[in-house]
């Protein structure tokens, strides 16, 4: 049986969170199908563009991304203290950007004046739609809903495009993020569809690297910033320059011939994550296999448990056998 959103979703415990939507029977609907011999590349691009572009719409921020044939996969960051700072006309002008709204809405936006009665309404509205711009699912079913359109009107076609609804997993610890992150990015090696990550078509680590050449970070996705100190920006906690190596490094480890031939003072990240090079290489190719769920070190689950009243504690077996 499915799990309610609300009972992933613990905005107390983490702002990150794994996604992944799935095309319908795993049919190749974004990618090309070696059978049929049709190609769908170009839909690839359809998700990859929509997806950057929402982040300048929602409170949600993209850590990291991979557009496969058949699915998708989406690490995300809720903003919830810059929804909360947005002014009433700054939430209106972005939901008007995703729909359009209604008379009251489009009677603020021109500046007449409104009584106390359609203040009140647009009040309470304002708020629902504060709401939607932080919501994982509401980023989601927009991002779904504009690519099914578009391939069913290719395909002048009707029906599902992609899965019911998209699995989420919340990411509880750097570790966890971290191990996530690189999985994901890795997604395109793994499927031997590329052979170096600044090859892999459609993923947030080629866009890293490119813009990394340039001494740059990508607008569209977030920063990263390096240790957890104080009054630290918001953006990643790690360094931009140790996670590339990590990625690059991993992808080696992950060929039989490179098993266990690289040191740990390689993967500075890892030690100071406290995981050892194996269990790393099996977080970073059997992430979804191994993880069914929240992921995260044991005290981070109980306490993520126990604010979403949880009793029976997922993963617990290998959270204490990969990141403890």
């Amino acid at each position: 049986m499915a799990v309610p959103r609300k009972q992933q979703i613990s905005l107390v415990d983490t702002p990150f969170y794994h996604c992944i939507s799935r095309c319908v029977r795993r049919a190749f609907l974004c990618g090309e199908d070696k059978v049929t011999g049709q190609s769908f590349e170009h839909r690839r691009a359809w998700v990859e563009d929509k997806l950057l572009e929402l982040t300048k719409v929602f409170c949600i921020d993209v850590c990291a991304y991979a557009v496969m044939s058949n699915h998708t996969h989406i690490v995300l960051c809720v903003d919830e203290k810059k929804a909360i700072r947005l002014k009433q006309k700054a939430i209106i002008i972005r939901w008007h950007k995703l729909f359009k709204g209604n008379l009251l809405t489009q009677k603020y936006l021109t500046g007449e004046p409104l009584n106390p009665a359609e203040q009140f309404t647009l009040d309470e509205m304002t708020q629902v739609f504060r709401n939607r711009l932080m919501d994982i699912s509401w980023f989601m079913r927009v991002l779904n809903e504009d690519i099914a359109r578009k391939a069913n009107f290719e395909d002048n076609c009707t029906g599902r495009f992609w899965e019911g609804r998209f699995k989420s997993q919340a990411l509880l610890d750097e570790a966890a993020l971290a191990a996530c992150m690189a999985y994901v990015d890795l997604n395109p090696i793994r499927a031997k569809v590329a052979y170096t990550p600044e090859t892999s078509d459609y993923t947030s680590i080629q866009q890293r690297i490119k813009a990394a050449l340039e001494g740059k970070q990508p607008k569209p996705l977030m920063k990263f910033i390096g240790n957890p100190r104080k009054h630290m920006p918001k953006g990643l906690p790690f360094e931009l320059k140790s996670y590339l190596e990590l990625v690059e490094l991993t992808g080696r480890i992950m060929r039989e011939d490179k098993r266990g031939a690289i040191p740990v003072d390689a993967l500075p990240l890892l030690t100071r994550l406290s995981i050892s090079p194996e269990n790393w290489l099996k977080l970073t190719t059997q992430f979804t296999k191994t993880f069914h769920g929240a992921v995260g070190k044991p005290a981070m689950m109980a306490t993520y448990c126990e604010h979403l009243d949880k009793k029976r504690r997922p993963n617990i077996a290998n959270a204490r056998a990969l990141l403890a």
